[in-house]
């Protein structure tokens, strides 16, 4: 049986972070994700770091948390942040009177919202509609949840923090009303154990509720689903808002090369991540009211998520729930040393694990401060080793594995080119990923999947959508005999199937003849549909 002082359940950016504010604080802990980190909310979201300006009218708490974590956060986790700006839109759809009220409250919330003139506006973004009436900058930025994630749980580890992923948490036992500990089961041997503990925290996100339900108790969560769009083109090089009530589809985000539209609000299950061509082409209408031509750019697939909205009247649903967060501490429903966290926004992770840290720690009597506001969660690779990894990489590819990596791996990855020249061939060229990199994760204990090497490494999220990098990273892994690898069809149809549930609901035009190629390859060389009836 493993023992610690607090167990926090959930992967996610809340997790994460309470983990490593504890970790710093020196309390210890250990992090239990019945997936990998970030499978959930924390990853199916625009990538968006908010300024403030959506929630400046609504919600003046929520936008003043975003316009500080933001500056935070692109400090701290500059590696993980590409510090775009936003721009926010007026369409002639929209209220000249909102728009008045926009600008008063952004200021009121100390938020820069700069006027900017519409033909400086068509000539940063040329791509907008001109039938847009005004503009204003504003400090948005876009954000790499899986790479944020990872890079926390590297700094808590720093500090002793522990992380266990696919385990999932099957009981919270008690005694005499207080917490004593949990059990867990690993998802891939079955292997039942478990944590003693004198603290439980529950940061399970859209399954807050079945967590609690555990326990006996009730949390009012109601996951609201919301679907993004991703298209193989960077149409804005800012954040683009609609300069209105928030609604469906008024963001663009642009990430790398790509860009996303977002999003529903549909209420939903906790663990509902289905996607229908009709969402998307009603997205799509609303959309080319700020990019009227985005009918001709590719859609490279399609995602969705869920919010865990959390309301204390049970019959808030969808954008009437509050974005807000809350942690509840369940003493006052009769369990000791056990709390709930629910809503809240990627943009104020930090945030919400310092104020659930500081209610826990006065709880167990530790009196440190919360520290992680000042120390940034990866440390910059030297000048040295940077010159090395620019020695040994293909073009471009040193600073993209620099701040996927962060500076230890980094070293790792950079060692192994260097010991085998070969180890620099790259396995995706749309991200620039190499053998040698992925030789490194897949040797770490959290990975037992493609997919999970995916979301460390952004393999197969570019243009071809695995169409060439799934069969040479199976390969890869396959001829390096990692334990978890010796199933080669199952690594190829777990990580396909993946991709293709993105891109089921938008099979036209180009992407129907990427397809097509796909299945040719997988289907027609490797007969992977026939694999079942051969055996």
């Amino acid at each position: 049986m493993l023992k610690t002082t607090v167990v926090v359940i959930g992967g996610g950016a809340t997790g994460v972070g309470i983990l490593r504010d504890l970790s710093m604080r020196g309390i210890k802990a250990i992090l239990v994700e019945r997936d990998d980190l970030g499978y959930w909310t924390s990853s199916r979201f625009h990538g968006l770091l908010h300024s403030g300006g959506r929630y400046a009218v609504k919600d003046k708490e929520a936008a003043k948390e975003c316009i500080q974590e933001n500056t935070i956060l692109r400090r701290i986790g500059h590696h993980c942040v590409e510090a775009t700006e936003s721009i926010f839109v007026r369409t002639p759809e929209d209220s000249e009177e909102f728009e008045q009220e926009w600008v008063k409250s952004c200021k009121e919330c100390g938020i820069s919202a700069i006027p900017l003139p519409m033909d400086k506006a068509f000539e940063l973004e040329p791509n907008l509609s001109h039938k847009i009436l005004s503009a204003y900058r504003c400090p948005g930025a876009a954000i790499d949840g899986f790479r944020l994630l990872w890079q926390t749980v590297a700094s808590a580890d720093k500090y002793g923090g522990k992380t266990m992923t696919y385990t999932e948490v099957t009981g919270i036992e008690t005694v005499n009303g207080t917490v004593s500990g949990v059990k867990i089961r690993d998802k891939w041997t079955g292997r039942e154990d478990k944590i003693a503990c004198d603290f439980v925290i529950s940061a399970a996100g859209s399954f807050a509720g079945q967590v609690a339900h555990m326990a006996g108790l009730t949390v009012n969560v109601k996951p609201s689903k919301g679907t993004l769009i991703a298209f193989n083109h960077r149409i804005c090089n800012r954040v683009i808002h609609r300069l209105h009530k928030s609604s469906d589809a008024d963001i663009f985000v642009p990430h790398g090369s790509i860009t996303i539209l977002g999003t529903s609000s549909i209420d939903s299950a906790p663990d509902d991540t289905s996607t229908e061509t009709a969402e998307v082409t009603a997205m799509m209408e609303i959309g080319k009211l700020t990019f009227e031509h985005i009918y001709d750019y590719r859609i490279l697939r399609v995602f969705a998520g869920t919010r865990p909205l959390y309301s204390a009247d049970p019959n808030a649903k969808g954008r009437s729930a509050s974005r807000g967060f809350v942690a509840l501490d369940h003493a006052h429903d009769g369990i000791k040393h056990f709390m709930s966290v629910c809503g809240g926004k990627f943009t104020t992770y930090r945030l919400m694990a310092e104020k659930v840290c500081d209610m826990v720690c006065e709880q167990l009597g530790v009196n440190e401060k919360c520290h992680t506001a000042d120390e940034n969660l990866v440390e910059d690779p030297s000048p040295e080793l940077m010159g090395r990894a620019k020695a040994v990489f293909p073009s471009y590819g040193a600073e993209l594995a620099a701040s996927r990596l962060g500076n230890r791996k980094l070293e790792h990855v950079i060692e192994r080119i260097e010991s085998k020249p070969e180890m620099r061939e790259l396995v995706c060229e749309c991200e620039n990923v190499t053998l040698a990199e992925i030789e490194e994760i897949a040797a770490e204990p959290t990975s037992h999947t493609v997919s999970d090497l995916r979301r460390r490494t952004r393999l197969g999220m570019g243009t071809c959508q695995g169409t060439f990098c799934a069969y040479r990273s199976v390969g890869a892994v396959d001829k390096e005999e990692m334990p978890w690898a010796k199933d080669t069809v199952y690594l190829f149809k777990e990580f396909l199937e993946t991709r293709w549930k993105g891109i089921r609901p938008v099979l036209w035009g180009n992407m129907l003849r990427d397809i097509e190629l796909t299945r040719a390859i997988y289907d027609a060389a490797l007969n992977l549909s026939g694999v079942e009836e051969i055996k």
